[in-house]
């Protein structure tokens, strides 16, 4: 109270729930000017580039190739990922997100390398007649598995799941589809410890520092951070290596640390154009087929966790339950494309790439568009692409550290929408997110000590349905959030405010907030063929 005419003194009050993330420079429907643009989506492409190089290293020697093989599949997964991330910006959820690769079709890719490998007539086989069996084995399951993404998304089976997400279910979908891969950060930046460590200095130094010191650019340190860094670090990763600071240490020091052990600059072919069944005709077994629709699953789920911190990175509003719907249903699309194409793996929204649209505050969907358009550039002029994918792993980890940290705090954003002092919320967030960290780290650690997963039975395609599903954190965290925000306490008054329903309500149809049409109407007045509920 004001004595004697004092002046009031203001009171801490809690700082405002936004349904747009404040402070972004464009948002998901402006564009930054074209020399920034053309930058900003060269810089995504080259983040992408990490999985699309770490999956087929791991598949492809199971598969009986070798450095040609792994060079045409990586060409192959950024050709096809160009192609998705065109279609999801402009026919799907229309958020900034590029998709590509998914470690969720690691398990049932191995699986069926393995099975191919230990058939009667394998030994007749040259590597190369393998690899593309075991290729063909792939993309038949793939082909298949894809219709289920596409039901689920086109028929409106997932429009009904994102209609009852709260925001209390959401937090831990979207904390651990950043934090979940946490196995990806410093542990392979570890690898290399000399390069691996400056790097990831370096690119929190540009970003988080240097705008604060020098702030006439701050904007330019800020979006073009991990340019500046992967460019410097990368040199200095060369001068070690021209050196010969690596030449007498262990093989897999080498490979981690020199810049010319990728074996992809010698592999890659010139020019040449990824093509439709480019490995033979696909073939198909039932038992391949129900691995890889888990596989399909949970990269359903974690791309909805993607697409939720894209959006707020992008200062879009919620999206209504039909669009997410429809980005499912493109989704499917992009992983039938995989198939046909013979990219050796499924297709996702990318968890680095969402970070990076936090980092940088551009949200803009034309520069994932640009984007697109280098995935499909440099993969048809395979040893240009080859000589980006040839950057040391160590220091795309490094940037791993800092861009899944994005997306994990993009689901701590989503508390401001919860009751924080009801014991209910702590208790479903604390429990979902504790066992959505240890029930995978015991499937991983009992395949890594077993070698098998703890459900082993004779039917290999239920064991891998099982060690997918279980191995995903984001996966068993919205299982177990979304069933207790379902049951625990419904009939309480308060259950609904507490869980944050009441802030989404509006984004519950399509037409009740007039910024939906802006961020999310399809382009070229498709709505009137395409109409969202």
């Amino acid at each position: 109270m004001a004595v004697g005419g004092a002046a009031k003194v203001d009171e801490f009050v809690p700082f405002p729930v936004k349904d747009q993330h404040p402070g972004v420079d464009f948002c998901v429907s402006s564009s930054p000017p074209w020399p920034e643009a053309i930058l900003l989506g060269f810089q995504h492409y080259l983040v992408m580039l990490g999985t699309s190089v770490i999956i087929p290293s791991i598949v492809v020697p199971l598969m009986g190739g070798g450095n040609v093989e792994k060079a045409e599949m990586i060409n192959t997964l950024i050709f096809v990922a160009g192609i998705n991330t065109l279609l999801q910006t402009w026919l799907g959820t229309r958020v900034p997100v590029v998709i590509g690769g998914s470690y969720a079709f690691i398990i049932p890719t191995i699986t069926i390398a393995l099975s191919t490998n230990s058939s009667t007539n394998v030994i007749f086989l040259s590597p190369r007649q393998r690899f593309k069996q075991s290729m063909r084995e792939v993309q038949g399951a793939l082909i298949i598995a894809s219709f289920f993404q596409m039901i689920i998304g086109f028929l409106g089976f997932w429009r009904i799941f994102s209609r009852f997400l709260s925001p209390l279910a959401a937090i831990p979908l979207v904390i651990l589809t950043g934090l979940g891969l946490y196995a990806r950060g410093f542990s392979q930046l570890a690898k290399c410890v000399e390069i691996g460590l400056p790097a990831l200095l370096l690119v929190v130094f540009i970003s988080q520092y240097v705008p604060h010191m020098m702030k006439s650019w701050s904007s330019i340190y800020s979006r073009y951070a991990v340019l500046f860094s992967v460019a410097v670090v990368w040199a200095y990763a060369a001068v070690l290596t021209v050196a010969g600071a690596y030449n007498n240490k262990p093989p897999n020091t080498q490979l981690s640390c020199r810049v010319d052990r990728a074996g992809l600059i010698g592999a890659a072919p010139w020019i040449k154009f990824p093509y439709p069944f480019q490995w033979g005709g696909p073939t198909f077994k039932a038992g391949n087929v129900f691995s890889m629709m888990a596989a399909c699953l949970v990269a359903v789920i974690e791309s909805t966790g993607t697409i939720i911190a894209a959006y707020q990175y992008g200062s879009a509003t919620h999206p209504p339950p039909s669009v997410f719907s429809r980005g499912i249903g493109w989704l499917g699309i992009g992983t039938l494309l995989d198939g046909l194409f013979g990219t050796g793996n499924g297709s996702t929204a990318s968890v680095e790439n969402a970070g990076l649209v936090g980092l940088t505050r551009v949200g803009s969907r034309r520069v994932i568009q640009i984007a697109a358009g280098f995935m499909l550039l440099f993969s048809v002029l395979g040893k240009f692409g080859a000589v980006l994918a040839s950057i040391p792993l160590p220091i795309v980890a490094a940037l791993y550290c800092v861009l899944f940290a994005y997306v994990a705090s993009a689901g701590l954003g989503l508390i401001q929408f919860c009751n924080l002092n009801s014991f209910r919320t702590k208790f479903i967030l604390g429990f979902s997110l504790f066992l959505g960290l240890s029930v995978p780290q015991y499937f991983n650690e009992y395949l890594l000590v077993s070698g098998h997963g703890p459900v082993h039975t004779r039917a290999t395609w239920f064991n891998d349905v099982i060690q997918v599903i279980f191995s995903s954190p984001a996966t068993v965290a919205i299982i177990v959030a979304f069933f207790l925000d379902c049951t625990h306490g419904r009939g309480h008054s308060t259950t609904r405010r507490d869980s944050g329903r009441h802030w989404w309500a509006k984004f519950r149809y399509y037409s009740q907030d007039t910024r939906t049409e802006e961020f999310y109407a399809l382009p070229w007045n498709l709505n009137r063929f395409f109409p969202s509920f």
